[in-house]
């Protein structure tokens, strides 16, 4: 990555092969084309950052609001369409002005581009009405030919007509991009005039600047100074408070019980850290995430993690038994589950028969109990954010344990939402987090509205492979809804036969029908936690009717994140995209 850094200072792309046999890799790293070359550096550190968060996939594909990295074992660098091709689109519909525009805009750079240096073109086409000004960027990567970026561009464009009644969309192809959006995403372009009033007229504006800013950066200096010791002294208080917690470990006890992190004991590896089995100097048995970042430097975010997930107990929730927050890196210290997680099991055909529908439905159960304590009955309301198989544990007795609270966020019971930024997993996300970052608990509904519906079918959310997968499990499994004919879709390692009572069928069919209720489109006809596990303990009757649900990508693991190093409050949120097996 170092070489690519170092192209990446010269143009806007680089690439680099390392290692050699299994362990060959082949980097790309791209910038769009208006962007600055510090700019560019900062988005693909970022980008890189995010590599480990695709983890176990093979390979990662990571797509940022200014960049683009792609990782893999073989060499793709002349690859320009690939089965993770994708569209995103918004959700606010234009009328046939927009639209036209919209078309017009795309035409225009898909034309341009791959004559351009560095195959990047853009447009804007204004208009007198209130957010109906087009914003177009199309960019191929450097390293294909100039008739493989036309084929993409051409492809992509295509393949982005079903947004076009849309205020914004993306195409995200193998080997380019192309977004659209009436709201102004474009990073400024420099001018290219060379008028001499101008430069004299800025040369002036500089020597009075000048003396102005000499004084404003003089006090702002002071201020920061000022600012920073208050800081400083701040994350020193909370790493006090954390360090005299009855919880905190001492890094090398944590370390001794890990065999100093030995690989025959990692249990696996996620977006946020590496979890390691351990055993305590008093025999007992837990599971240590190592996470990716050093919280020495960000203390003030360990603190609320620590706090979120130590402030809560139940039978369903896996307990955090301490941290270690003062050594060389950052450790959550969990109790141990020895069955590993729910995808484990149901997206296997040999180990799916493990779990009989009888399990599968306690396992349910124990979910909806546990949302439904952290919504409705903990001290603090929390919203999980990050609902999903991988993050379902199993212990000795095959009890649901909710896991992995690196993404939850706690708020006052009397609020409606809070605004936050876009963190989670595509395939369990709500349309209108995605697309707005409005976080309520029906975000974590949704998740768990997918969930069942892998529960019941054994399949995940991101990675049929039927004909008919286009939207993706939840609208497979809505499609049989309508026709009748949702045990077509029932996992066969439930081992259902004609003998199996037609109450435990009816039981399934509830789930699935629960499962459409919790996936709606529209947040308030979703059904809250409490009420989702009344009807499933409860067998309510008749269940309301579940309305259509969202439009959903299929086979590929996706996830919004946090941050990235470019950001316009008006763009979508940052996406990455990791081909292969999900994280």
């Amino acid at each position: 990555m170092e070489n690519v850094s170092t192209q990446l200072r010269t143009s806007h792309s680089g690439t680099a092969v390392t290692g050699i046999g299994p362990d060959r890799a082949y980097v790309l790293a791209e910038c769009y084309g208006d962007l600055s070359t510090n700019d560019c550096i900062l988005c693909i550190t970022e980008a890189r950052a995010r590599v480990p968060s695709c983890n176990p996939a093979i390979g990662a594909q990571i797509f940022l609001d200014g960049c683009f990295l792609r990782k893999q074992k073989y060499n793709f660098f002349q690859e320009y369409k690939g089965s993770n091709d994708t569209v995103i689109c918004g959700n606010k519909t234009m009328g046939n002005v927009f639209k036209n525009s919209v078309r017009q805009a795309i035409s225009d750079v898909v034309r341009v581009a791959p004559r351009n240096r560095h195959y990047y073109a853009r447009d804007v086409i204004l208009s007198d009405t209130a957010n109906e000004s087009v914003y177009v960027l199309a960019d191929c990567w450097d390293t294909l030919k100039e008739s493989s970026c036309t084929e993409c561009l051409n492809s992509a464009f295509e393949s982005m007509v079903k947004c076009f009644p849309w205020s914004e969309g993306r195409a995200l192809h193998t080997g380019c991009i192309i977004r659209y959006s009436n709201t102004n995403f474009l990073n400024p372009e420099p001018d290219s005039g060379n008028n001499g009033g101008k430069i004299v007229a800025a040369v002036i504006s500089i020597i009075v600047g000048l003396l102005i800013v000499s004084i404003v950066l003089f006090y702002s200096w002071k201020r920061r100074c000022k600012s920073k010791r208050k800081q400083g002294s701040g994350d020193t208080k909370l790493l006090k408070i954390l360090s005299s917690s009855g919880l905190n470990f001492k890094y090398s006890t944590i370390e001794k019980a890990t065999s100093s992190f030995n690989e025959a004991n990692k249990l696996g590896e996620g977006g946020f850290g590496t979890v390691y089995k351990g055993v305590l100097p008093d025999g007992k048995e837990v599971a240590v995430k190592r996470l990716f970042f050093n919280h020495r430097h960000r203390s003030r975010d360990f603190y609320n993690e620590v706090n979120i997930i130590s402030s809560v107990e139940h039978k369903n929730l896996v307990k955090l038994v301490g941290f270690s927050c003062l050594g060389p890196e950052s450790i959550l210290i969990y109790e141990y589950v020895p069955n590993r997680s729910l995808n484990y099991f149901i997206f296997d055909a040999v180990r799916g028969k493990e779990l009989n529908w009888a399990k599968r439905y306690e396992i349910i159960l124990g979910i909806a109990e546990g949302l439904t304590y952290l919504h409705e009955n903990s001290k603090i309301k929390i919203i999980h954010r990050d609902i999903k198989a991988a993050n379902i544990l199993l212990d000795s007795r095959l009890r649901a344990k909710i896991a992995d609270f690196g993404l939850a966020r706690s708020y006052q019971q009397d609020k409606n939402h809070i605004s936050t930024g876009i963190a989670g997993t595509i395939g369990y996300m709500a349309p209108e987090y995605i697309t707005h970052g409005k976080l309520t608990e029906k975000v974590d509904v949704f998740s768990f509205g997918v969930l069942l519906l892998e529960v019941v079918t054994g399949m995940p959310n991101r990675g049929i492979q039927t004909s008919e997968d286009s939207y993706g499990l939840v609208s497979v499994v809505w499609k049989h809804f309508k026709q009748g004919s949702v045990e077509e879709l029932f996992d066969p390692n439930l081992m259902l036969n004609d003998q199996t009572s037609s109450k435990t069928k009816k039981e399934i069919l509830s789930v699935v029908h629960i499962g459409l209720l919790c996936t709606q489109v529209v947040a308030s006809l979703r059904p809250t936690m409490s009420m989702a596990l009344q009807m499933l303990s409860k067998n309510i009757e008749p269940l309301p009717s579940p309305a259509t649900p969202p439009y959903y990508i299929p086979e590929t693991c996706i996830h919004l994140n946090e941050s990235g190093a470019i950001h316009d409050p008006a763009s979508f949120p940052t996406v990455s995209i990791s081909s292969g097996i999900p994280r």
